[in-house]
């Protein structure tokens, strides 16, 4: 099995391609899947799914993401993408490799194992989240799904470890957007204009306090990285535009933060005369662990270490677990190289830790 392993992440890493845009990939994908007993098929735009009915009831779901990053690789590994300006950076060959190769035991296990079992290769997980045209696919329903695991490679743990959590594991992140609309006039006739500029800087500090006082209740983060304001030294800038990022861990928590900025960016435009309008993305919801499925694996799988405090990170997995319960797990590659790097990579000798922990699961009840 390592040697396929190796065989699949390499070949896959080849290949990398975009968002939806995965022909060669899916192909690969079904050319391996159509050596077993299994239903092949598609269940929306650009996914790949195998369904193994094993007579049972209840099917359990598995997961992979196979989209690529828009990044030129600089591994020089003998393995590099060969697609110009696309690589594998996030680990989601290796995702593949582990659900292609867990496919094999899967074909082995079928009249042993307790449940059916749902394989799902999805696209777009880097952009737009796959993931959720696959729950509004109906296939879960279809296939009768009631539970879902996926993984995901971590450069920060140590090499082959497993790790998750139960309950919040990963943020919802949103896009935050502030635009203050002021009066620009020279600085010698600044009381005649209506300043923008202030009135950002003023909403930014107050923004920061209102978010440290809500982390108190409940671990969460609002932090600007570009602020875009006037257009020379020597006059009142007549707009604003901070640009920046919401991480939370609970749909109650955003609406709070919401409420709270909203109120916060009117009251400082009002006291300036702007006019001031504040956006947020709806991004991806935060990753939630079932707590009593996630003791379930615990048992099944005792290796796995428990996080103290959830990750500042999104992933889409997020919408299967608002459709069915899911847990979500994190293999070290051990490396430090940071996911999205160009020089991302790992040994492959991690990937059977994936495929030995969804042995496990495959055999819970």
């Amino acid at each position: 099995m390592k040697d396929r392993l190796v065989k699949y992440r390499r070949d896959l890493h080849k290949i990398p391609e975009i968002d939806f845009e995965l022909p060669k990939t899916i192909q690969y994908i079904k050319t391996v899947l159509e050596r077993y007993p299994c239903e092949v098929f598609s269940s929306c735009r650009s996914s790949v799914c195998a369904f193994f009915d094993c007579g049972k009831e209840k099917t359990t779901a598995f997961r992979a993401d196979m989209d690529a990053l828009p990044i030129a690789e600089k591994t020089n590994a003998k393995y590099a993408s060969e697609h110009l300006d696309k690589m594998h950076a996030c680990g989601h060959d290796g995702h593949m490799a582990v659900l292609l190769a867990f496919a094999e035991f899967v074909s082995r296990e079928m009249k042993n194992l307790p449940r059916n079992i749902l394989l799902i290769f999805q696209p777009a997980e880097e952009t737009t989240g796959g993931a959720k045209l696959i729950c509004e696919s109906g296939v879960f329903e279809k296939y009768n799904v009631d539970r879902i695991f996926g993984l995901h490679l971590w450069p920060e743990l140590a090499a082959g470890q497993l790790a998750s959590r139960a309950g919040a594991l990963m943020a919802k992140s949103s896009e935050t957007t502030l635009t203050v609309a002021g009066k620009s006039t020279h600085i010698a006739r600044h009381t005649e204009g209506n300043d923008a500029m202030i009135t950002a800087a003023k909403f930014l500090c107050r923004a920061y306090e209102i978010m440290e006082n809500l982390a108190e209740k409940e671990e969460c983060l609002l932090k600007f990285g570009r602020f875009e304001s006037g257009t020379v030294r020597n006059a009142i800038s007549g707009k604003s535009v901070l640009m920046g990022s919401l991480r939370v861990f609970s749909n109650e928590m955003f609406e709070a933060a919401v409420k709270n900025l909203e109120e916060t960016a009117k009251e400082e435009a009002e006291k300036t005369g702007c006019s001031v309008r504040i956006e947020f993305s709806q991004g991806y919801p935060p990753v939630r662990n079932d707590g009593e499925l996630y003791e379930r694996c615990l048992k099944a799988a005792p290796n796995i270490v428990s996080l103290e405090k959830p990750l500042l990170i999104a992933e889409d997995f997020s919408f299967y677990q608002e459709h069915i319960k899911g847990v979500f797990f994190l293999l070290g590659t051990g490396t430090g190289i940071p996911l999205h790097a160009d020089t991302f990579d790992f040994d492959e000798d991690v990937l059977s830790n994936g495929v030995e922990l969804f042995k496990r699961l495959a055999f819970m009840e």
